[in-house]
């Protein structure tokens, strides 16, 4: 039975990979659009189902936010997990850099921003393309290792620099970030993670509803990792 549920349940991961792969390379919808693939990233989540909503709005929020104050001279991310922002990308200065950080922190549900923004010009469009191919290849590559569930794990791309976000122990993330570095096209690896005990884990993964409602992290807030040194200039 246990094998089976397995079983069902990395079908469903991967079906869901696939379609959050189409609908990145072609700029469709969100995957919440599409109901059998968020339904199928929920399950593997190791967030609370409250926390998973936040995470999808404060982003939406982010996003407008940033765009309409900086337009499109910036080129900014905000990505959202268990109410941790993350803001990569490029800015004009240090200026919009830091005001960037105050309207994104000040969103309602933000517990807290980690400020990667790099002052400089804004990405190309074929460098955007790289970094989302990298992405993929790093997503890819956790889902064929199959020591942890690659969904527990949030890749984003930025210039060939990998950010990784989630809920994870410490034996994940060392070998989340290992695979990462080792993907084709990476320059460096960040980890953003909150952390949490192997026992915490395995209770959130077997399905436990009450632990799920409220995860308990070794700690509360993420800090920013580099797994690999920046390279020589």
């Amino acid at each position: 039975m246990k094998t089976s549920l397995f079983s069902i349940r990395r079908a469903l991961l991967s079906g869901a990979f696939v379609l959050a792969s189409i609908s990145l390379l072609q700029g469709c919808f969100p995957l919440v659009a599409v109901g059998i693939g968020a339904g199928a990233i929920m399950i593997a989540d190791r967030r609370s189902t409250g926390a998973y909503v936040d995470d999808e709005s404060i982003e939406w929020k982010a996003a407008d936010v940033l765009r309409k104050n900086f337009g499109t001279l910036n080129h900014t991310n905000a990505t959202s997990y268990n109410r941790n922002v993350l803001l990569s990308g490029e800015v004009q200065n240090e200026n919009v850099r830091a005001e960037a950080q105050r309207l994104v922190g000040s969103i309602a549900g933000v517990r807290s921003v980690v400020n990667e923004l790099v002052v400089g010009p804004a990405s190309r469009l074929p460098d955007r393309s790289n970094d989302a191919l990298i992405t993929s290849n790093v997503k890819t590559r956790f889902l064929n290792n199959g020591q942890f569930t690659f969904n527990h794990i949030k890749v984003v791309t930025e210039a060939g620099t990998v950010f990784l976000l989630g809920l994870v122990t410490r034996a994940e993330s060392e070998q989340a970030a290992e695979i990462a570095r080792t993907s084709r096209g990476v320059k460096k690896v960040v980890k953003v993670f909150e952390y949490i005990g192997d026992g915490e884990a395995q209770k959130i993964d077997s399905g436990n509803t009450a632990t799920r409602s409220a995860p308990v992290t070794e700690t509360p807030l993420p800090s920013t990792e580099p797994s690999s040194p920046p390279e020589a200039p």
